[in-house]
Formats: C-alpha cells, sequence, structure tokens
C-alpha cells in the first residue's frame, strides 16, 4: 500500500473517514491498515557491545555505517572487529489502538537488536530476510514521542551456524540497515501474508491469505483486482472461504476468474493489483499474470509456456558496497531504474543478483519495467551451517519475494558442493505455490527440472601457466587458443557434474538444462588495468605490461563477445548471463579479483568497447562468424560458417553480408538469404577467397535488426 503522511492520515481515521471516499459495494474500505516509514535520518554510535550514551553522527536508513556523517570508522578495511553500530530515531503516533503494532526492518547486517524507548524488544540474528517484532508494548500513550535504538553487529560476532555473505573477493563486509524499516498499525482479523499464484493456463489467480483471526470460522473477504498503472477494476467481490489453522493462522484458499488477463514477460510487464480486506484490515500486493519454468527434455526455459533463451547479467551488490563510488545510489530508485533500463539495453533480460540481496525496492523495479531475476541466497561455502537454520531462511527468504513476477529462480547458493542446502531447500520448495525452479550451485539439482549453474571459465587455465594444465597449446602453437578453444562444440562445464560425478569416477552427467551465468576470466578494472585474476591471462596471451589500458579493453570486448556469441550460437545450455554488470572496481591494493564495465557509475556509461562489441552479441537475433584460424595463406579459399540465432518466437527472414575488410577498405562483399525459425539456429555457409596480398584483415558478418546493427568479426592474418 501507498505510505501517506501519519498525522494526515491518523486525521482522517479520527473523523470516521476511510481514504476520503464513500464505501463502494464488493469494494474493500481502503486504509484501515497504516503504515508508517521511518527511513530517513537517523543518529548512530559506535560501541564494543554495550548500548552508547551518547550519539555523535548521523547516517541514512536504508544504507551501511560508512555513510554517517561524521565517519564513525577511518580505516579502509574496518568492520572485521566485534563493533556494534547503533541507530536511534524517534516517532509519533497519534494513536495506539491498534490490535496490532508491528515492526518490520526488511534487511540489516550482521545480527540486529532493537530497543523501544529503552526496553529490549528482539533481536535476530539473520542476515538477509526480514525481522518481525511486535512493538505494541513497549509503546508510550499516543502523542508522546517514542524512541528506537537498533543495533547492528559486525561479520566478527557472527556464529559459524548462521550464513554471513561470505565471499573471498570481498575485503570490508559493511553492516547496516540496508533495507526499508517501517511499523504496520491494524485492527483484527489482520492479513499477515498473501501469497498470489497465477494459473495462465486457466486464467485464474489462486489467493492464498493466513489471517490472525480468533474466529476463522466467520471470516468474511472483500477483494478487488486493479490494474496496477492504470487502476482499472478487473475483480471485485466479497467471499467467505473456508479457513484451516496452520501455524496459528487462518489459512484461506481461494480463487479469482482473470479471464483475458494480459500476461508479465519482460517485453510487456503487466502488473496487476490486489486489495484484500477482513473488514478490519485491509493488505494490498502487486502480482504478475505468468508462469516460469524448465522443460527437462528439450532442457530450455518456458515462459508463459513458449520457449524463451536467457540473456542476462550477474550483479554483486554486496560487493558494489564496497565500491569507493557507490555513495547512496543502491538507495536512489532513480538510479536504480536506469540501471535496469541500462541492463535491457545491452539486451538482457535476467540478472542474477550473485551472493546478495539488493534492496526491497529493486524487485519491485524488475517487476515494473520486466526484467527476470536469479535470487541467490547469500552462501558461497557451507562452514558449519545446519539444514534446520538454513531452512528457515529460506521459508522466510521465499515467503518475503513470492509474489514477484521478476523472480523467477531460487538459488540455494554459489558454487558450492554439499548436500545441506538441498535437503534445506526441500522442506520449503513446495510453500511456493507457483513450483519455481530452484537451482543449487555445484550440487547435485532437486528435480529433473532444476537446472544446473555452470561457470565455464575457458580462458582460467592462464592462470597457471605451465605444463601440463594446458599441453594442447603448447603442443600445437601454430593453432593458437582460439581455435584450441571455439574450434569444437564443447560441454559447458564447472559444474555439479564436473565437481560431483566426475570426482566420483562416474562416466556420467546430471541431463538437467544448464544455466552459464559466469564465464569470461578476463577481467579489467574500470581503468583498464588487469584484476588480480587476470594478471597472468593478459602477459600470456597479449603480453599485457606492454598494452595501453585502451588497448587491454578493446581485447576484452572482442573476447567477451566472441565468448558469448559461441555460447549462444550452439545451444548447449538455456541462457547465458555475464559476469559481471556491476560490482566493485578495485585497481588499488588491496585490488580486486573481478570488475563491472563502468566509466560513470553515478551516470551509469559503459565503457565504449564493452557496449561496442557486446551489446551485439546479446541481440535477440545475433550472429557467430565460426573461423578461428590463427593465419590464412594468401589466395586460400575459404568456407566461412556464419551462425544466425534466432531468440525471437517469430521467423528471422533477411540477407546476411559478409565482408572482407583491410583496415577501413573494403576488399570484398557477399550476400546470402536465411530464414531462421523461431528459437532457433540457421548455419549459413560463405565461400570466400582470401586476397594474394598478405597483411592483417577482418571478416564482419552483419544484419540489420529493428534499426540496430548487430555483427560478428574474426581477424584473419593472411601470410604467404
Amino acid at each position: 500500500m501507498k505510505r501517506f503522511n501519519l498525522y494526515a492520515l491518523l486525521a482522517l481515521l479520527m473523523v470516521g473517514c476511510s481514504c476520503g471516499q464513500s464505501p463502494v459495494e464488493n469494494t474493500p474500505t481502503l486504509q484501515q491498515r497504516v503504515v508508517v516509514s521511518l527511513n530517513g535520518q537517523w543518529q548512530i554510535a559506535k560501541t564494543g557491545g554495550e548500548l552508547p550514551d551518547v550519539f555523535t553522527a548521523t547516517t541514512s536508513v536504508p544504507g551501511v555505517v560508512d555513510l554517517a556523517v561524521p565517519a564513525l570508522d577511518t580505516v579502509g578495511t574496518a568492520y572485521r572487529d566485534s563493533s556494534w553500530y547503533w541507530h536511534k530515531r524517534t516517532f509519533d503516533l497519534a494513536s495506539t489502538n491498534f490490535d496490532v503494532i508491528r515492526l518490520k526492518i526488511f534487511k540489516a547486517k550482521y545480527q540486529t537488536k532493537v530497543y523501544i524507548n529503552g526496553q529490549f524488544t528482539g533481536e535476530n540474528a539473520f542476515c538477509f530476510t526480514p525481522s518481525y517484532f511486535d512493538v505494541k508494548p513497549f509503546l508510550k500513550p499516543a502523542g508522546q514521542p517514542n524512541e528506537i535504538v537498533i543495533g547492528i553487529g559486525s561479520k566478527a560476532e557472527m556464529p559459524d551456524s548462521i550464513p554471513n555473505g561470505t565471499d573471498g573477493e570481498k575485503i570490508k563486509y559493511i553492516p547496516g540497515i540496508y533495507d526499508n524499516v517501517e511499523i504496520t498499525l491494524s485492527k483484527r482479523p489482520f492479513i499477515n501474508n498473501i501469497q498470489c499464484v497465477p494459473d495462465i493456463k486457466n486464467e485464474k489467480l489462486r489467493v492464498v491469505a493466513e489471517i490472525e483471526t480468533d474466529t476463522p470460522e466467520a471470516l468474511t473477504l472483500t477483494y478487488t483486482v486493479s490494474k496496477s498503472k492504470s487502476g482499472g477494476k478487473v475483480a471485485s467481490k466479497t467471499v467467505s472461504p473456508k479457513a484451516t489453522l496452520k501455524d496459528g493462522y487462518a489459512v484461506v484458499d481461494f480463487e479469482i476468474d482473470m479471464k483475458g488477463a494480459k500476461l508479465w514477460t519482460p517485453e510487456t510487464p503487466f502488473l496487476y493489483e490486489l486489495a484484500l480486506s477482513t473488514g478490519a484490515d485491509d493488505k494490498r500486493v502487486q502480482f504478475g499474470m505468468r508462469s516460469f519454468r524448465f522443460d527437462a527434455e528439450r532442457k530450455i526455459a518456458l515462459l508463459n509456456e513458449k520457449p524463451y533463451y536467457l540473456r542476462g547479467t550477474n550483479v554483486c551488490i554486496f560487493r558494489f558496497f564496497e565500491d569507493p563510488d557507490r555513495g547512496t545510489l543502491p538507495w536512489n530508485t532513480e538510479w536504480t531504474v536506469a540501471l535496469h533500463e541500462k541492463f535491457k539495453d545491452m539486451h538482457w533480460e535476467m540478472a542474477r543478483y550473485c551472493i546478495g540481496f539488493p534492496p526491497e525496492r529493486w524487485y519491485e523495479v524488475c517487476d515494473s519495467i520486466g526484467f527476470m531475476i536469479q535470487d541467490e541466497y547469500p552462501i558461497w561455502g557451507v562452514s558449519s551451517f545446519k539444514v534446520p537454520q538454513i531452512a528457515e531462511e529460506y521459508r522466510r527468504w521465499v515467503r518475503e519475494r513470492w509474489n514477484h513476477p521478476s523472480v523467477v529462480i531460487w538459488d540455494a547458493q554459489n558454487e558450492t558442493v554439499t548436500s545441506r542446502t538441498a535437503n534445506a531447500a526441500q522442506q520449503v520448495r513446495t510453500l511456493d505455490l507457483s513450483n519455481r525452479p530452484w537451482e543449487n550451485g555445484y550440487s547435485e539439482p532437486m528435480a529433473a527440472t532444476d537446472p544446473t549453474e555452470s561457470h565455464p571459465y575457458l580462458f582460467v587455465q592462464f592462470l597457471v601457466n605451465e605444463p601440463p594444465m594446458r599441453p594442447q597449446l603448447y603442443a600445437d602453437p601454430e593453432e593458437g587458443y582460439r581455435k584450441y578453444f571455439f574450434g569444437k562444440v564443447r560441454r559447458a562445464d564447472n559444474d555439479a557434474s564436473e565437481k560431483l560425478l566426475m570426482n566420483k569416477g562416474i562416466d556420467s552427467i546430471f541431463p538437467n538444462p544448464s544455466i552459464i551465468n559466469e564465464y569470461g576470466w578476463i577481467w579489467l578494472n574500470r581503468n583498464g588495468t588487469p584484476t588480480t585474476l587476470t594478471d597472468k591471462v593478459y602477459q600470456i596471451l597479449w603480453n599485457g605490461s606492454q598494452l595501453t589500458p585502451q588497448e587491454r579493453l578493446h581485447i576484452y570486448g572482442r573476447h567477451l563477445a566472441m565468448l558469448t556469441e559461441y555460447w549462444r550460437a550452439h545451444r548447449q545450455v538455456a541462457g547465458v548471463l555475464h559476469f559481471c554488470g556491476l560490482g566493485y572496481s578495485r585497481p588499488e591494493a588491496p585490488r580486486g579479483q573481478t570488475s563491472d564495465h563502468w566509466i560513470d557509475i553515478r551516470n551509469l556509461r559503459y565503457e565504449p568497447e564493452f557496449y561496442r562489441y557486446v551489446k551485439p552479441s546479446f541481440a535477440p537475433v545475433g550472429l557467430m562468424v565460426d573461423v578461428w584460424e590463427k593465419s590464412c595463406s594468401a589466395a586460400e579459399k575459404l568456407t566461412v560458417p556464419v551462425f544466425v540465432i534466432n531468440d525471437l518466437e517469430k521467423p528471422f527472414k533477411q540477407k546476411v553480408t559478409l565482408t572482407l575488410l583491410k583496415g577501413d577498405k573494403i576488399v570484398s562483399t557477399r550476400q546470402q538469404k536465411v530464414n531462421v525459425k523461431p528459437c532457433q539456429v540457421e548455419i549459413t555457409p560463405f565461400e570466400i577467397t582470401l586476397p594474394k596480398e598478405t597483411g592483417d584483415y577482418l571478416l564482419k558478418a552483419e544484419i540489420t535488426v529493428a534499426g540496430e546493427q548487430v555483427f560478428s568479426i574474426r581477424d584473419i592474418p593472411v601470410k604467404k
């Protein structure tokens, strides 16, 4: 629901008016529930664990503690000790005449303790799921100011049994209340939770609601479904569904007719709003009519039961929290919208929120602009986590997100081999009645329709540069690394099959659909310098110390485009997600391991070489010139296979142009018609004769789609 000025709203309540409108038959009486946002400026102090006597700084909530003014920490790699950061503010309530007065802290790390008016209210050790506290017993009478103090611990204080977002490529682990804080006030029967379950086949919406009530047999509910943007009513009715008792709640389960509803897709992100009322409380949630699953036989994703090849990127929000240029950007809605629009401009329709959850507002943005999310729980390495505890965290996570149409995959963990995450996920996956697929890192998939995660880092071979790590490259120096990597169709490896089955001596692989959600290993910092993981790659392959930053960025853009084309063209996987669209850039000590592609993070300007070459490699109709020779002979006749990749639902019919260039001069041009079926790939061979004159040439295949030039290029050195 929308958040209104508290005093204005309570004034309306005291004169018996509900949101200034006359009741309409079969329409919920709106605004009976009051939601008070506590976002804004808070006082902040740092101690060794005890409550502070004085508060010497201010900070933003939501945010992280390095936003404090004046700063509380001065060491660049701070936050590794046992400090606590205490946030304080006051709030007024014009009325406390409510049955339910509940504080929600959407997300805070690491550990949370709450005091209201000096009284301990409760605590929560979880870092990535909401904290709820009943604050009614601790409030002062209406009209008197209340004081709230929220303490946030440091990672060092966390018990080993609780996930804390451990990431070997981070250094700071900055604490903070990094998402919204709000108080909900309402009468009973109180709607605790709503799950919207779209059924696109039967054009219905299933609604499952948890309600706090002492008289479940007497529940009468009123609902209205409206179009989210226009507000036009779709359905409205009063129902008396039979309630079942579960976990202390009355659970009601009923269906709403959604005949003719528009389906949610990245191209048409149509949203609806459900307003549900008990007569004493109301709750609003947005939802989209869509389904998402993987086809176990075809090994592809199905969006609304239609094939949908996934193209996207990764966001490492906790790494971005450590970026020196971050500031308050993650909590700026305009910047968040612009970021995801920039992603869509790259022809990305999906992101893996990798080893960390961003603020709730990001998910709302993705719902509204049409951007799919693989939501990865921040687990990388299991440590001493226990299955019941992980299951409880997963339960809270799923309940928080299950109405977001943008969230299409639950991701239990990153690159970890364990049975514990699957055991925990199996305890909660049936709670999501939309039956989203689960991905489980490097561990065994839980169902035939669950995808595996593949991280085929081909260039990692150059991180260790002595034989026998790559004997094939030494055996035939004329073959070259490109032909060695791309000259054959290879399985996208570095996945659960490799980590589990093959390590056990079993000559088999999991038959599940696969998603490449990391690849490359040729990262550069934003200033064009290599990262700690790519120093040797650039030195061995391209004599990196002799290159300028611009030359390295050119190599990066070209090779990332080749990798993208290769994995897309051979259709070995259901999706290709680049790594990464947002992270940190740490070119100075302590240097970082990866980076993103921005040259101006505040204004979201891509590095030009990345944008020039990688964007067309992700085009819905894409190309790949399948030529990888290190050199060719003068006057040689060459067959050039050109792959035309069609991710669209309709056939692609057009001429493909293949041009041989020397510098800016056109040496020869060929054209051929192609007719590529929907969601298919067609290989079109071109026969060309290379020039007698030696030198460096360039092959360029190109098409124009929706006014955009899409191309694939290859270097052709011609020798005698």
